[in-house]
């Protein structure tokens, strides 16, 4: 939960304007970790296979929610 929680925190201060909230919902299936916006999965951790990176996943909510939108470091 503590990684969900930080993952949560640095989308909620990257897209500020652009983010309204973050949901974090416990799993009862231990490992499971799963992204959506708007009810289309961007990561499935069992699907993919691996957890992602906090870059990676900047990179695919801003695909979604802001394509074009600058983030800085997580860009390069």
């Amino acid at each position: 939960m503590m990684r969900a929680a930080y993952m949560a925190q640095e989308l909620l201060t990257t897209f500020t304007d652009d983010v309204h909230g973050v949901t974090l919902v416990p799993s009862e299936v231990s490992g499971r970790y799963t992204i959506s916006v708007d009810h289309e999965i961007l990561f499935d951790r069992k699907r993919d296979g691996y957890f992602p990176e906090i870059k990676a996943l900047k990179q695919a909510v801003r695909d979604k929610v802001a394509p074009g939108k600058s983030i800085g470091h997580s860009d390069r």
